[in-house]
């Protein structure tokens, strides 16, 4: 249990005067009754100060903002770590109206999609345009993964280098096989590849070069009724749909000795990508996704209750008398 403002609860030290001063009254009160040989006080004496006592510590308890809280130890794999990669080039943008969700966006789902289908793999993020860029590191959290996902990436952010009309170059995974995204220990190294397959040529003998002994798995979002609109609303002239994608990314897929697949085959590609996963030993990771749950309404509510008892019970020495 944790405190979230533990300041709050030095209100509750203030029910101590209340409680020291009503032991104080009832042992005086006892110590009386015994020497003029009186009947014991009625049990309303002895109930109203401590229903007060009860309502001061349960509210000042409340100000303090009790919570439970578990955090958890998941289990990571340490020979297989996965990057997805999303394209963010000026394309991704493409969508059936101004207000439907855009190729990135479908993109984006379908990476979080993927990625909780894998929950003791790391996972990093990377985008594509002419280059490729990290934006997470492989990492067992899966919550991390996704506000990445739904925060970070975004349409050329930050821009291509090149002033090409078309700035996606699927050559550029090639860059992922210098970089330290994947310590030694990750024998199976994955890449997944979320584009909707508008590239420039690719070098396919070259990148399967470059990425020899990496998986690999693509998945395209594309539409033949899609276009780019400016923030008016209104269709970029510029841009076409190019339907060659499919074929494009099919050859690329082959020469890397993985798979592509359409935005409607996301559960072929879910179950692709376990397949690639395997199986192998875990190890617990850090303490993660730390779940919280207040207390403080329901010790508020308890203490209010005292509160209304405390006024419901009549004070010593009244009698309520019928008239």
């Amino acid at each position: 249990m944790v405190f979230l403002t533990p300041l709050g609860g030095l209100v509750a030290l203030a029910a101590l005067l209340p409680l020291a001063a009503a032991l104080a009254s009832r042992a005086r009160t006892e110590v009386v009754s015994r020497r003029l040989r009186l009947p014991p006080p009625e049990r309303t004496t002895e109930l109203r100060p401590l229903l007060a006592v009860a309502a001061v510590a349960l509210l000042g308890l409340a100000a303090a903002q009790p919570a439970l809280t578990r955090s958890s130890h998941p289990q990571s794999r340490t020979d297989v770590q996965a990057v997805f990669v999303l394209d963010t080039s000026r394309s991704m943008a493409a969508s059936s109206s101004p207000s439907s969700p855009t190729r990135l966006d479908r993109a984006a789902a379908a990476a979080i999609t993927l990625r909780n289908a894998i929950p003791d793999v790391p996972a990093g993020v990377l985008t594509l345009t002419d280059r490729v860029l990290p934006d997470l590191l492989p990492v067992p959290d899966v919550g991390g993964f996704d506000g990445v996902v739904n925060r970070a990436v975004r349409i050329e952010s930050p821009p291509p280098e090149a002033t090409a009309v078309r700035a996606t170059t699927y050559s550029a995974l090639g860059q992922i096989a210098p970089g330290d995204g994947f310590p030694p220990s990750a024998t199976k190294r994955i890449v997944v590849l979320l584009t909707d397959g508008e590239s420039g040529p690719v070098g396919t003998s070259e990148l399967a070069r470059s990425l020899g002994g990496y998986r690999f798995e693509a998945m395209r979002f594309w539409a033949a009724n899609e276009s780019v609109y400016d923030p008016d609303g209104r269709a970029e002239t510029a841009y076409r749909p190019d339907p060659s994608g499919r074929a494009v990314l099919a050859d690329l897929a082959s020469s890397l000795g993985g798979k592509s697949f359409e935005q409607s085959q996301l559960k072929a590609a879910t179950r692709y990508l376990r397949s690639l996963v395997g199986t192998g030993s875990t190890v617990a990771g850090a303490a993660t996704d730390e779940h919280r749950y207040p207390l403080a309404p329901y010790v508020g509510l308890a203490g209010l209750l005292a509160l209304l008892a405390f006024l419901a019970v009549a004070p010593a020495g009244v009698r309520l008398t019928r008239q």
